[in-house]
């Protein structure tokens, strides 16, 4: 589904990504790892359209999306989220949600006027979308609760909520168990599984808790330097030499985190 050739991205003389090559498949959920400044979150952007390329390529099957802006590869249906989550904070949940599909028809002023209808039949549809994705996250109980007033996890909950309200393809999690507690973790983990096995999304999960990323992903790929040093099973990641190399660098905590 999305294969990235040699792709560069360098600011100034730091070269945060540098020749990267990787090939996410369709249907899959693949985990990203790497030591802090490996350049992980800089390829998510590269290829998300956040950062344009040094140089290199990014396909989506056939279609070269090398620099596109993030509005057009929202309506190609790769979709990211971020490791702060980024809510309305003062709208509520439910909000949050239905104003995720663009194109909607209260944003053309003549249609306040003379398509009040339209509007309010595409609202009703929007609510219960936002319900039905509420309820298959298990926190329909938050939709009237302001979005600013919920927890981490929660709030990463409902950014993955706004992409089952568009026709996502792929979707990009940026250390989605960051300051999120076991529990909702755990929640978070299933969601994505269930979205995976029953609705065909493909995932890329950055995440540095090995335990989710052993329990969600297969293959993981493992970055350092701004390259990609290895790609296979959790365990044939955690086995590969520059790979423990690459962590035994960094420190003992690192050391820690892949045992």
């Amino acid at each position: 589904m999305i294969r990235v050739e040699n792709l560069h991205k360098h600011f100034g003389g730091f070269h945060a990504v540098d020749g990267a090559s990787l090939t996410i498949e369709p249907g899959s959920i693949t985990g990203l790892i790497g030591p802090n400044g490996a350049g992980k979150t800089t390829l998510f952007n590269v290829i998300a359209g956040v950062l344009k390329p040094t140089s290199g390529r990014v396909t989506m099957g056939d279609l070269d999306i090398t620099g596109l802006p993030p509005h057009a590869l929202f309506h190609k249906g790769l979709l990211r989220t971020f490791q702060i989550a980024h809510e309305f904070a003062s709208m509520s949940c439910r909000e949050n949600l239905m104003m995720v599909p663009g194109g909607q028809a209260g944003e053309v002023l003549w249609n306040t006027w003379f398509g009040r209808k339209r509007i309010a039949d595409e609202e009703r549809a929007l609510r219960a979308k936002a319900d039905e994705v509420l309820e298959f996250l298990t926190i329909s109980h938050l939709a009237e609760q302001k979005a600013g007033q919920i927890s981490g996890g929660q709030k990463k909950l409902l950014e993955l909520g706004r992409t089952m309200m568009v026709d996502a393809k792929i979707v990009f999690l940026d250390e989605v168990g960051a300051g999120v507690n076991r529990t909702l973790l755990n929640t978070i983990g299933d969601a994505i599984i269930r979205l995976n096995k029953e609705r065909g999304y493909t995932f890329v999960v950055i995440e540095h808790d090995m335990d989710f990323i052993g329990r969600l992903c297969d293959p993981v790929i493992c970055m350092a330097e701004g390259k990609v040093l290895a790609q296979g099973t959790l365990d044939e990641i955690k086995a590969n030499e520059q790979v423990i190399e690459a962590y035994l660098g960094t420190g003992l905590k690192n050391k820690e985190m892949l045992a």
